[in-house]
This record gives C-alpha cells, structure tokens and sequence, in this order.
C-alpha cells in the first residue's frame, strides 16, 4: 500500500532516519531485527534499504529504483538476495542450512549478500541455533534482516548479535489515509482505526457487515441512556445481548462504548477534537453540554468495570443491568 520513500518517512520517519544514517556513514552491521507490529511497514522498509544498499546509483541516501540492481530487487531476482518464510508453522533447520549454503557460494554477484527472515521468532530451536553460529561468525560481507512482530520471542543470544531497529504504530492519520484512498467513508476509517493500527484488519472490519450492525447497536444506547434507563434496557435486551453473544463480540462492543464516552470527553473540552464516531459530533455537543467532567469519568470508570467484570465470566445480562444504570444515573437536561 506504501508507495515511496516519502510516504515511508511518515510511516516510520525513525526508523528510515536510523537506516539512511547508517548507509550515509558506512556502517551498516551484519545483522538487524525488524521489530513491529502487522502492518508497520517492516517489509516495505526491509526493501527499501535492500536496494539502497545495493543500489548502483543512489542519491541523497534513497535508492534511484531504476538500475539494473532496484529492478532486480524488486522482482525479486537478484541472486545475492535471500528471502525465508516459515515452512507451515515454523522455519526449519534445512531452510537456515539452505539459506547459509547459498550466502558462502563463490558464484554468487560480488558485493554485499543480504537475507531476510519473516516472522523470524518462527524459528525452532534448531534453526536458531544454527543461524546463531552464522550470525556468529558471518562469512564476507553479509547482512542479515528478520522481521519479527514478537521480539521476545527471538533467542537472547540472536538478539545480542543483532541491531534492535524498533518500530512504531502507525500514526492514525496515515491510516485514516489511506482507508479512505480504498474507498471506505471518513466515519467508519475514524472508528476501525481506534480498533487496530493494522490496514489489512482495518479494512477487513470496515467491509464486515456485522462489524457496522455492532457500532449502530453502540451508538443507539448512548442515545438512549441519555433518556431513561427503562429505554436504555430496553435496548440492551432487544439489540445488544441478541447481537453480541460471544466474549469477544462483548468485549469489542464495550470498547466501542468507551470511545463513545471518550469522544463526548474531548468534545467538552475542544468541540474541535478528532473523534471515533465524526458523524455523532453534534449529538456529542449535545450530551457534553448537559453533562459535568466529574460524571462522565465516572461513566467511563463505569464502562472499565464492566469490562473487568466481563473477565470475571459476571452474567451479562445483570452486568448490562448495572452498566446501564451507572451510566444513565445523573444526566440532568435543562
């Protein structure tokens, strides 16, 4: 979905200032962990400075993209480049062997040989220690990338031997983005978002019929707890407990009505404010104005509880009952 270094610099602007630091000083290590979530950018990145370091005219430390070496890399036909997947659930000791056999070969390109691990923590204890011993003595110029999005998952001993390049969440904006470039509304784009900071999962969501059917079913009880209870009930029994039966459909559902509560938080204090739920900003203002600070920490304390509660296996249909009147106690409309 990235499509060029400048839009990379506002994916990960660190870590790409880490990487073109290294290049422009000469000092690039036998070894580098990739370590960050899905959809963080690691394997567009990993491309990235592979071809900057084998790039045969770069310019202001980014790869030209047009050489013989770029294009190669990018098709993924460049023979001193090595990439490994996992076999099924695991990268296996014979694909490290493989993949070490091909790094010591005398008939590959001169200059620097490069493999890539994906999912790096996949490896059994076989596959890294075998890797370790490479790592340990690495034979020319190698560098070695594995990604990782569970760092603690990888041996101390690999660890040690290789540069932590740490990667951040993906800002918002930039996934508000780019869901927005796929075609999806402004609104949903600003409710998936809060829900995972991956593209893929965000997207999934935004399309997931069910998924909008849970925000409507969220968004009409905070309507309605701002009436009556007896309403707000009414709710939680005719829509709520039917659309939401499993723990993690609760779970979600509650969260949703966080961000609700949160979003009616920030518009008190600057109706201004981004929001989960843009299209619920006027009735928002409306509940912010009738309402005290004071109130709704409590709400939201209220809500937390639930959740706590949920964890404890409490029947759903008393917990409901007493979130609904924690939250509707104390609304006084003028």
């Amino acid at each position: 979905m990235v499509e060029n270094v400048e839009e990379l610099k506002v994916l990960q602007p660190v870590v790409m200032k880490q990487l073109q630091t290294i290049f422009e000083k000469n000092r690039t290590g036998h070894a580098y962990i990739f370590d960050g979530e899905k959809g963080t950018g690691k394997k567009e990145i990993a491309l990235f400075f592979i071809k900057l370091l084998l790039c045969l005219n770069p310019s202001k430390n980014v790869p030209c993209e047009t050489c013989r070496n770029c294009k190669r890399i990018e098709t993924g036909n460049h023979p001193n480049v090595k990439q490994i997947e996992p076999d099924g659930q695991f990268i296996k000791i014979d694909q490290i062997r493989d993949l070490i056999s091909g790094m010591t070969k005398t008939s590959m390109e001169a200059g620097r040989k490069i493999y890539v691990l994906h999912h790096a923590d996949r490896m059994n204890t076989s596959s890294a220690n075998t890797l370790l011993k490479f790592l340990e003595e690495p034979e020319g110029s190698v560098t070695a990338i594995l990604l990782t999005e569970s760092y603690q998952s990888i041996l101390p001993t690999i660890q040690s031997r290789c540069q932590h390049i740490k990667f951040a969440a993906i800002p918002r904006e930039f996934l508000l983005k780019q869901l927005q470039e796929q075609g999806i509304t402004f609104s949903m784009a600003s409710t998936v978002s809060m829900l995972t900071n991956n593209l893929e999962t965000a997207i999934s969501l935004a399309h997931d019929e069910q998924f909008a059917h849970a925000r409507k079913t969220v968004l009409k009880l905070v309507e309605t707890v701002r009436k009556n209870v007896h309403e707000a009930l009414l709710v939680v029994y005719e829509d709520w407990l039917l659309s939401f039966k499993e723990k993690e459909e609760i779970e979600r559902a509650l969260d949703l009505l966080l961000f609700a509560y949160r979003d009616i938080v920030a518009i008190k204090a600057n109706p201004q404010s981004s929001c989960t739920y843009p299209d619920m900003v006027q009735s928002w203002k409306e509940i912010a104005l009738h309402t005290t600070y004071d109130r709704l920490s409590d709400q939201l304390q209220a809500i937390l509880q639930a959740r706590q509660n949920l964890q404890r296996n409490m029947n759903r249909s008393l917990l409901m009952e007493q979130l609904m009147l924690n939250l509707q106690e104390g609304y006084t409309f003028v």
